[in-house]
């Protein structure tokens, strides 16, 4: 079953190549299912954060006080300002610039890096669909650069199906030479009655591709046995950490969707400040979605101990 559509635009620009500029907006294709752990002291039951620690010294470090540096011998670094490397951070363009038209099966596989669904923006219909139709008559992908999240990336916009999927490339210098052969330079030259049976081994495998008869069984067998754990009541209660507050017993849950009725009707006060979503910037990377959501969006138990429920009046 393939992962529901993104909704979040992640990327707002144009796709430019000679003198035709295609408003168009990026969505991740792609999406993280792999179950996360928490790390958590077992003695008192409290999650475990990262924290900045001196290699040398062993004492923490104040993120503050970080500065960047860059190795250039053994043990030897270039200490950076952050006025330096801002200097450097490419220009946000909001463009997709289209250098070259290159034959779809030229590019290596190892080359390509992660997926985004480009969807025509405001009009940009006509022209969208005029790109894919003629990428997939002459079959051609075209090679852009494009900046996302201050980030300059290589990349490939190709036809797929009824949409364009834009898949960031990795540069040259990042893609390593293949092994050489433990044997050296000798080559085996399989025999043509191998090569027979090896092919009517292959024809009897062929099928049609569907990539739902395909499962991450690491991720099905943990969500089995996290299921038949807390079924059984096997759950641990984690200790709210320093400056939190225990929800009351009797604390009715409040969701967001509820407040903004209840702030639409008159009937209570203005949501929260942190209960109130932000617009994302529409050129942030998809990987900071989740974070950005953590910060926006409070989690049941410290929504019941920041809302108080309505006193009704007799």
């Amino acid at each position: 079953m393939a992962a529901p559509a993104s909704t979040r635009a992640v990327w707002k620009g144009a796709i430019s190549f000679g003198l035709v500029h295609i408003p168009v907006v990026l969505y991740s294709a792609t999406a993280d299912t792999r179950p996360k752990f928490n790390l958590i002291d077992p003695n008192s039951m409290s999650p475990v954060g990262n924290k900045q620690v001196s290699k040398t010294t062993g004492e923490a470090v104040q993120r503050e006080e970080l500065v960047k540096g860059i190795q250039v011998e053994d043990g030897q670094y270039v200490v950076l300002s952050k006025e330096e490397i801002r200097n450097a951070l490419p220009r946000t363009t909001q463009t997709i610039e289209i250098e070259a038209f290159v034959e779809a099966d030229s590019i290596p596989g190892t080359f390509f890096n992660k997926p985004y669904y480009v969807a025509p923006g405001a009009r940009g219909l006509k022209p969208f669909a005029l790109l894919r139709e003629v990428l997939e008559r002459t079959g051609k992908v075209g090679v852009a650069r494009v900046v996302i999240s201050t980030k300059q990336h290589l990349a490939a916009l190709l036809p797929q199906g009824d949409h364009l999927v834009l898949n960031l490339l990795r540069w040259a210098d990042e893609v390593r030479e293949a092994p050489v052969s433990v044997f050296g330079e000798a080559k085996a030259e399989p025999t043509e009655r191998e090569l027979k049976m090896a092919e009517a081994l292959v024809n009897e495998l062929a099928a049609a591709w569907d990539p739902g008869l395909f499962h991450d069984e690491f991720r099905e067998k943990l969500q089995q046995l996290v299921q038949a754990k807390a079924k059984a009541g096997d759950v641990a209660t984690l200790q709210p950490l320093p400056g939190e507050e225990e929800p009351a017993a009797s604390a009715e849950v409040i969701d967001l969707t509820e407040l903004l009725k209840r702030s639409l009707r008159g009937k209570s006060a203005a949501a929260p400040a942190a209960a109130r979503p932000r617009a994302a910037a529409a050129n942030d990377e998809e990987e900071a979605a989740p974070r950005k959501k953590a910060a926006a969006v409070k989690s049941p138990a410290k929504a019941r101990a920041a809302v108080k429920p309505a006193v009704r009046k007799r």
